[in-house]
């Protein structure tokens, strides 16, 4: 497959976001997914699959401890499409061992413990989600994080031995909040209140103006440590 990334990447390059998503369903046809956390960026493209039926499998890891509001604009999305969006939850004996060993927070204690919650929540239930999988849909943007510059809106995923599309790498957040405007599209409220990124109640938090985008994720941990290996680069 990755010989052929080359190819691939030349061929969708003069395309549309939904033309080139309506060419990776025909090409990987089973083969291809598309996962979703609710925010802004993956609202749109969870628009662009549904609303032109487009045949791409949306999944969201269910990690056990989202804010309401995503949880609302997780019924909200289907009861506005008709569509499924299939739930993976954590290995339960997974999480029993580690919550009762370590208790309920014990994220806050230590990067490891962070990391090995974030394996259990989100990382063995990714792992499921992509397996058998082609390709992965995601809702990454270039301007997000500093770390991400250096990619592009087609990529190897030499993890996941994979190839990783990102439809609206290109956009700017205000293209975002404008194709959410004028298609009417449902998002996190939490948006407008201060986060630009949104994952598990327990580690995040709002960002106040000029604060990095990432700031508001595992704010008590150092800079350098915050991603969660969902979309490792290397």
């Amino acid at each position: 497959m990755r010989e052929h990334f080359t190819a691939i990447a030349e061929k969708i390059k003069n395309l549309d976001p939904v033309e080139a998503l309506r060419y990776f369903a025909e090409h990987y046809a089973g083969k291809i997914v598309f996962s979703t956390s609710f925010g802004w960026e993956d609202q749109v493209i969870t628009h662009m699959i549904f609303a032109n039926d487009i045949p791409i499998k949306v999944f969201t890891l269910e990690t056990g401890r989202l804010f309401p509001e995503t949880y609302y604009v997780w019924n909200r999305t289907l009861d506005i499409y008709k569509k499924p969006i299939v739930a993976y939850h954590p290995n339960a004996e997974l999480l029993q061992d580690m919550v009762s060993a370590k208790g309920p927070n014990s994220f806050y204690e230590s990067v490891d413990n962070r990391k090995h919650c974030c394996y259990i929540r989100k990382m063995e239930p990714l792992k499921r989600a992509l397996t058998g999988n082609t390709l992965w849909v995601t809702g990454i943007r270039s301007e997000q994080s500093l770390n991400r510059h250096d990619m592009s809106n087609l990529e190897w995923d030499e993890q996941n031995q994979m190839i990783k599309f990102h439809p609206i790498f290109d956009w700017s957040l205000d293209d975002l909040k404008e194709y959410i405007k004028i298609n009417n599209i449902v998002y996190n409220t939490l948006h407008d209140k201060g986060f630009p990124s949104i994952g598990c109640a327990p580690c995040t938090r709002a960002v106040a103006p000029g604060e990095d985008f990432r700031a508001g994720r595992w704010w008590w941990e150092d800079q350098s440590k915050k991603e969660c290996g969902l979309h490792a680069t290397t």
